[in-house]
């Protein structure tokens, strides 16, 4: 365990953990909330909003890559939690996942809400999300993977040692054949593999069902 605590293992299991599971609860809300006014109110713009969606899909993620970090940059966050946790808050797959299952909720049901005077916000937390158990253990999951796997954007706008996350510090052990610390490294995968597989093995059915109820192939 001498590796444990004097390479900051712990530390960087923290930053990954605290990194995903914000960003999982922020997608978890606003993008059920975008997707149930998508599907259930109607607004000016709402066509357009939900075609700047399915854009958004199309867009790959290194497109907005150095806007993004010169957005971070500008507003003092590198090297933060905000700057990694922020950028990812609402995905647009997590959008269009809840939007297509929350369109299958009968009208009837939010009607009849909206007629005992709840208001949109009541009829959102007690009507629509008691049904969204399993596109919310979808989406769940794939952004739980997303985010703690997620190299890329944590190796740059994480400047300082402190805020590495788990896979960005197993890099640090593997810097050539000569000097790469085998053991380090496998330790470390562990840690990195654990939580999804446990996560998976727990939410296997409901991903199952959300996939299959949102009509995701």
């Amino acid at each position: 365990m001498v590796w444990f605590t004097e390479l900051h293992i712990g530390t960087f299991f923290l930053n990954s953990v605290v990194v995903a599971v914000f960003t999982v609860l922020g997608n978890l809300l606003f993008c059920s909330m975008v997707g149930y006014a998508l599907a259930k109110m109607d607004f000016p713009g709402k066509r357009f909003l939900f075609l700047l969606v399915m854009v958004m899909l199309m867009v790959p993620g290194v497109v907005t890559f150095v806007p993004l970090f010169v957005l971070i940059s500008k507003l003092g966050m590198v090297s933060t939690y905000p700057a990694l946790i922020l950028p990812f808050l609402a995905a647009p797959m997590g959008v269009f996942l809840m939007r297509q299952f929350i369109a299958g909720i009968p009208d009837s049901l939010i009607e009849a809400a909206r007629i005992d005077g709840a208001g949109e916000l009541r009829t959102f937390l007690r009507i629509v999300m008691p049904l969204c158990g399993p596109p919310l253990a979808t989406l769940g999951i794939l952004t739980f993977l997303g985010s703690w796997n997620n190299f890329l954007w944590p190796l740059v706008v994480a400047q300082s040692e402190e805020m590495y996350t788990l896979p960005v510090a197993l890099s640090l052990y593997s810097t050539g054949q000569n000097a790469t610390e085998y053991g380090l490294l496998l330790a470390g995968s562990v840690l990195v593999i654990a939580p999804i597989l446990l996560l998976f093995i727990v939410l296997q059915r409901y991903i199952i069902q959300g996939v299959a109820a949102t009509g995701i192939k």
